[in-house]
């Protein structure tokens, strides 16, 4: 199975993410979509899970504030404001506390994230919509081989490459 993971697209679908999301069984969307138009093409891909963020006012289509969806045995929660792996929101504390999860896929800060804090597994693919700053723009791809899930961050441009190593996991720097 794979997983398209994206974030931030603020209304643009670029073409190099469909081409990174070519045979994705599922997506995820963490947030600040900027248009149910976006998730429309992306449907046309694969099946979405989304949460809306808050360019969204939290709500963009059948998208809300937080979503849940169990891949294979992967339990996902999408937020879009996560504040920090090691110093979630109140909110998000409260919700994994109700249901727990395997990884919070979230978006907002538009910073790579992949790290495992308490067992569970922060992922953040980065922005996919505008540039900012000197921030990459990315997907991500969860990839299960066997029993085994792996996920990793795609790069949609040249300079993108560089800046994922550049300010992969700041949060947790900070």
């Amino acid at each position: 199975m794979r997983i398209g993971v994206i974030s931030d697209t603020h209304g643009l679908l670029r073409p190099e993410v469909l081409r990174a999301f070519a045979g994705v069984d599922h997506i995820l969307h963490s947030g600040d979509i900027g248009g149910a138009q976006v998730l429309e093409e992306l449907r046309a891909i694969a099946p979405v899970t989304a949460c809306a963020g808050n360019v969204d006012g939290f709500r963009c289509g059948d998208a809300r504030e937080m979503a849940r969806i169990e891949l294979e045995g992967l339990r996902f929660l999408l937020v879009h404001i996560l504040d920090r792996p090691r110093r979630p929101r109140a909110e998000v504390l409260a919700e994994l506390a109700r249901a727990p999860a395997d990884v919070v896929i979230f978006g907002h800060s538009h910073l790579p994230h992949d790290e495992r804090v308490g067992g569970v597994w922060y992922f953040n693919p980065a922005s996919a919509g505008p540039r900012r700053f000197d921030y990459p723009v990315s997907v991500g791809i969860f990839e299960k081989t066997g029993a085994t899930w792996r996920a990793r961050h795609v790069p949609l441009d040249a300079r993108s490459e560089r800046a994922l190593a550049a300010h992969m996991n700041q949060l947790s720097n900070r």
